[in-house]
């Protein structure tokens, strides 16, 4: 299948090390820098990107963290494999965005999410408060409202569902995919978004069966609703091996 990449437009960082930081990264994330690479000296980066010492080794002591690199005495810094890196970082996955997906990235992010969020919307239902379904069901009538329309205000309902979700579980290490939740169902919408109103109605109407399920306390309807949102969402874009 060829891919297709989709490139969204990038977010600003709140300083100067912090878009430093975003710009290296993507370099990394596309490849201009591989693993194994050296990045140039401080000189000749301080000089591109017109920026201080101090702010420049801030911005790498932020990728050190993350696990994009290396730095060593007399080696200088360098590019750590991919394995290293801390793919549910928000600013990883956000730069991943940045730089452009394709399918090969839903693939692998669906089967993360295939992993937890059918558990968490079990959990939800044995757990969730009147807050919680409050806030479900809010999401999906958005969704409701929106799929009229067609637009970007759709998916970021659909996120919000889903977070809600993962809060309602009670579990702070599922609250915490949040970020990966949300990258991947924005990348999902860019790169192919439900085709007629028939399949916006049919995706609020799958999402309308998770929050039944939970508000009913049936923890294995809910997971079984999830799990068929996530995989009908991937067939979106071709088929499911």
């Amino acid at each position: 299948m060829t891919s297709r990449i989709v490139s969204i437009p990038a977010r600003r960082g709140q300083s100067n090390h912090a878009e430093i930081a975003r710009s290296i990264g993507i370099d990394i994330i596309t490849g201009r820098y591989g693993e194994g690479a050296k990045l140039p000296g401080d000189a000749e980066l301080t000089l591109a990107f017109r920026v201080s010492r101090p702010v420049l080794r801030e911005a790498v002591k932020t990728l050190v963290a993350k696990g994009l690199l290396s730095t060593k005495a007399r080696v200088g810094t360098v590019v750590r494999p991919r394995s290293s890196w801390n793919m549910f970082d928000p600013d990883i996955l956000a730069w991943h965005l940045d730089a452009g997906v394709d399918r090969s990235f839903l693939v692998a992010i669906a089967e993360i999410r295939q992993a937890i969020e059918p558990r968490a919307a079990s959990l939800a239902a044995q757990r969730r408060t009147d807050a919680d379904l409050k806030a479900m069901q809010a999401a999906v009538d958005r969704m409701w409202r929106e799929a009229e329309h067609q637009t970007s205000a759709f998916a970021e309902a659909d996120v919000a569902l889903h977070v809600a979700v993962a809060n309602a579980a009670g579990n702070p290490f599922m609250r915490s995919i949040g970020a990966m939740i949300e990258a991947a169902l924005r990348a999902s919408f860019q790169l192919s978004a439900p085709g007629d109103p028939k399949d916006y109605a049919f995706t609020v109407e799958s999402h309308q069966r998770i929050v039944d399920a939970i508000a009913a306390g049936d923890p294995a309807t809910a997971a079984d609703a999830m799990t068929h949102v996530i995989v009908y969402g991937l067939r979106r874009h071709g088929p499911v091996a």
